[in-house]
């Protein structure tokens, strides 16, 4: 009996069994995500792509614009302003690491050391991050005001006056106190829940073996969040190269440029010159710095992953 070569008919429950294909099994997902990609395609890549565009053109709302190639990032880099934004910048960025990392650190210790209260110690520690800024504000300068408290008290233990806001030497230092005040909190209880998640037997093996508290730190607690520590590290960088609000709502730059940071120099040339050009510039050099420490940070994130 001859055998035909044509393909079989197959019926419709088979290719109702087939399994879906992987784009249309995904496709709600997509399409619920969709909405995020627009916004975050609108609002954000799409003023950095025209930031870009427009660091090479001369902004113009009434003639138009025009297109001046290098002259923007020429002009920017003879400006002695950016010299010492970038110096004032760099000289936060140390402060804020100096002053203000270590704190949440050592507060997460002592806190995770406590044995009572320490649920109220962890809320108190938090309270200062939910200050609203205008209260913040206000509150920090009669505090640094010349015949505010801080004042008072370091009148009454016998030390001179200290002009926290208006003295180039302190006004940098007291913003960094300030924020780190307030902003200590949060990361405090990031450092926390790394600790708490530590087998409590590693700590009472170390107390069996005659180990104080010094030293179940040193061997246990530090090294068990030095992956949060290396993430938050990177992370406090890119958060103070942009340093501006405080500055901008403190002192507006001063006094006589001393806390005048990058960022706020952007503001000024686009909003104080409008020159939005040179402002354009400023802000592609400043994304290709922070494009470098976030591809350090995913690296690191990855490490820690691995």
């Amino acid at each position: 009996m001859d055998r035909s070569t044509a393909a079989p008919i197959r019926s419709l429950d088979e290719f109702a069994k087939r399994p879906p294909m992987k784009w249309s099994k995904h496709i709600l997902g997509y399409l619920f995500l969709l909405p995020a990609v627009v916004i975050f395609f609108t609002f954000l890549w799409l003023p950095i792509g025209k930031g870009i565009v427009y660091s090479f053109y001369d902004i113009d709302f009434v003639k138009g614009d025009s297109f001046v190639g290098w002259a923007n990032y020429t002009k920017i880099f003879k400006d002695a302003e950016v010299t010492v934004s970038a110096k004032n910048t760099l000289y936060y960025m140390m402060l804020g690491i100096l002053i203000g990392f270590w704190v949440p650190i050592l507060f997460a210790i002592a806190i995770s050391e406590i044995r009572r209260f320490q649920g109220f110690v962890r809320v108190a520690a938090y309270l200062p991050f939910v200050v609203p800024l205008v209260v913040l504000y206000g509150l920090w300068k009669w505090l640094y005001d010349p015949v505010g408290p801080i004042n008072a008290a370091l009148e009454k233990l016998g030390f001179s006056q200290v002009l926290f806001l208006t003295d180039k030497a302190w006004s940098m230092i007291s913003i960094v106190f300030m924020e780190t005040w307030q902003s200590f909190g949060s990361a405090m209880l990031i450092y926390l829940a790394a600790i708490m998640s530590v087998p409590r037997d590693w700590y009472e093996a170390a107390e069996i073996d005659g180990a104080g508290v010094w030293k179940r730190i040193r061997h246990i607690t530090l090294p068990a969040i030095k992956n949060q520590i290396i993430l938050l590290f990177l992370l406090q960088l890119i958060a103070t190269s942009q340093g501006f609000q405080t500055q901008f709502a403190m002192l507006d730059g001063g006094p006589n440029n001393s806390t005048l940071t990058y960022a706020l120099l952007i503001q000024r040339y686009a909003f104080t010159r409008q020159d939005y050009g040179a402002a354009s510039a400023l802000g592609v050099l400043m994304f290709l710095v922070l494009g470098l420490l976030a591809v350090l940070q995913y690296r690191m994130s990855n490490k820690k992953e691995e």
